[in-house]
Formats: structure tokens, sequence, C-alpha cells
């Protein structure tokens, strides 16, 4: 096994919980139409908001990759239905994108991003579409690396490879750690990482382990991930 330089992470639902941050964003957005455009309130719901964005997500891969694009694509035909200004959706976007930089860290990641910071190269990759500098992290990262600007996801090996060049590593000098067995574990793996599994048991999104996918660890919290990082090292 070769020396491990750089650590790289997943982020909704590593880092933070993202289930109630989307909830909360999606009512604060609900509540700004309520406002602003009753009339597109009155036409479409929340729900039938994420029907139609799993609609599209089935028939245009452009919005498997950019998940804002996708919103706001619905937003868009929403006021257009109702005779509205469309440009009106992309202030509807700034207040579900705000909502959704709000989030709130684990109790364990400030803490172990800092004592990683300085010992090891650090990065992200995801297929997400937080912004690290307004959620107030992007300084203990040296490469980040989202789906929606990079033009593929996880699990596609390039994706993976781009933050390791970006960090000057080779991929078997790497650890990804997230929280889907598929697209973070295996999907590292593939690309020639260590692949983590990080099983939060709290989250109500918690998924199980497929019986091929075989991590090279599995924690509950980034403490054990610094504690295994100090022994490989």
């Amino acid at each position: 096994m070769s020396v491990i330089k750089a650590v790289l992470f997943d982020l909704d639902d590593t880092l933070w919980p993202i289930v109630p941050v989307i909830k909360r964003a999606e009512i604060l957005l609900y509540d700004w139409l309520r406002v602003h455009a009753p009339a597109v309130a009155q036409r479409v719901s929340i729900e039938d908001m994420r029907e139609r964005r799993q609609a599209l997500m089935a028939t245009d891969p452009v919005y498997q990759l950019d998940l804002r694009a996708l919103r706001h694509a619905v937003l868009t035909e929403a006021f257009r239905s109702t005779g509205l200004d469309v440009a009106m959706a992309d202030k509807a976007m700034e207040v579900f994108s705000r909502a959704r930089n709000e989030v709130t860290p684990f109790a364990d990641v400030l803490p172990t991003l800092t004592r990683l910071q300085g010992r090891l190269a650090l990065g992200s990759v995801s297929n997400g579409v937080a912004d690290l500098h307004a959620i107030g992290i992007a300084h203990f990262f040296q490469a980040s690396v989202a789906a929606h600007r990079f033009g593929c996801a996880k699990p596609d090996a390039a994706i993976f490879h781009a933050a390791c060049d970006e960090l000057g590593v080779a991929p078997n000098e790497a650890v990804y750690i997230g929280d889907d067995p598929l697209l973070d574990v295996e999907g590292a793996q593939k690309a020639g990482m260590r692949g983590v599994w990080m099983n939060r048991l709290e989250l109500e999104s918690a998924r199980a382990l497929p019986g091929h996918v075989q991590p090279d660890a599995i924690f509950t919290t980034l403490h054990e991930l610094d504690q295994w990082l100090a022994k490989e090292r």
C-alpha cells in the first residue's frame, strides 16, 4: 500500500445532514412564492415541483449533473405557465440557494478538518451544489471538484482523478470518504483510491452496505477516520 498523502471527502450526508436542509430550503422558497408570486404558489406545490424535477432528470442527463439548473428549470416552467416574468425564477433560486448552504456540520467535522489540515492534502468531490465559501469551510480544502462544473459525476473515475490531479497526488496515495457505498466507496476504489464508508447511524437517509462492496474501512464518525489515518501512515 502506498503512503496516504491526501484525503478527499463527499459533502452532503458526510460532513452535514442534507435532508433537513433541503426540506427547509424548499419551504422557505415556497413561502417566498406565496408572497412574491402567488399565482405560481397556487398552481404548483412543493410535491408537484419535486415530481417534475424527477421527470426531467429521467429524460435529460444534463440535469443529473446540475441539480441547481434542474431546480431553476422547473421554477422557470412554473413562472412561464402563469404568465409571470421568468426572470423572477432567478430571485426564487437565490432564496433556495441561500437556505441550501445554511448547513450545520456534524460535531466531528470542524475539529477533524482542523487536525488534518497541514498534515495531509484535503479535497472534496461532490455531485451536489454546496457552496463551500458560503458555508465557511472552503479554506480547509486545496481542491474542490463538483460534478456540475466538471462535467461528469461520481462514480465516474474521471472526477476522482481530477481532484487527485489538483492535489498533486496519485490515486493510490489518496483516500476518499463518503456515505454512498456505490457512488463513493466503489467509485473511489474503481478509480484506484482507497474507499472509506461513512456510516452515520443518526441519519434518516442512512444507506445499507451492498454485499459486493468492501470498503477499506467503515466509520461512524470522523474521529475514527483520524485515528485510522494515524495508524495507516
